[in-house]
């Protein structure tokens, strides 16, 4: 995986800077985030590895199909990996775009886990206080975890933040058995 994105990245910095400069992040964003999805369909994906399909047909499956949600960077971008035999990395591509996208934006995802469903305001100030804590707008995902027996568990990028009843017993635990 850390090969597809080591090859998809400098497509996704070109996108991004071309976008950036066109004053059309958003639309890029949502272009390239709809064709990565049309490329995962397992039909899409077994058209495109077919050797029979020319270049041409390619383009016009993925431009007929984003009609005008795509702009010219996306338009552009998937000319480039139709003609090269890359449209596999659109959904890698996808992803980094998105990730220098709200870099740019200081927007941070978090994926707050609870033992129970959060109240609006428990939801509310627990992303304040991430926002606090990181500097940054927080776009929030929310689960539930009846495991976690109480409390919850919020996920920042490679960050875990621990303040469950489970993690906590696991805790005790682990410092027991020292």
């Amino acid at each position: 995986m850390a090969e597809i994105a080591t090859i998809a990245r400098p497509y996704a910095e070109a996108a991004f800077r071309a976008a950036l400069d066109r004053g059309s992040l958003d639309k890029a964003g949502n272009g390239l985030a709809l064709l990565a999805a049309v490329a995962a369909d397992e039909r899409v994906r077994s058209l495109l590895s077919d050797p029979r399909v020319r270049a041409s047909q390619k383009k016009e499956l993925f431009t007929s199909i984003g009609g005008e949600q795509l702009d010219e960077v996306v338009r552009n971008l998937v000319g480039l990996l139709v003609d090269n035999g890359r449209e596999e990395l659109l959904g890698a591509i996808a992803e980094e775009f998105d990730a220098l996208k709200r870099e740019h934006e200081r927007v941070v995802k978090a994926r707050i886990t609870s033992a129970q469903p959060l109240s609006d305001e428990q939801r509310g100030a627990i992303i304040a206080a991430l926002e606090r804590r990181y500097g940054k707008k927080v776009e929030a995902e929310l689960d539930v975890d009846p495991e976690l027996l109480g409390g919850a568990r919020v996920q920042v990028g490679d960050q875990v933040i621990h303040a469950s009843v489970r993690d906590a017993l696991a805790q005790m635990a682990a410092a027991l058995t020292r």
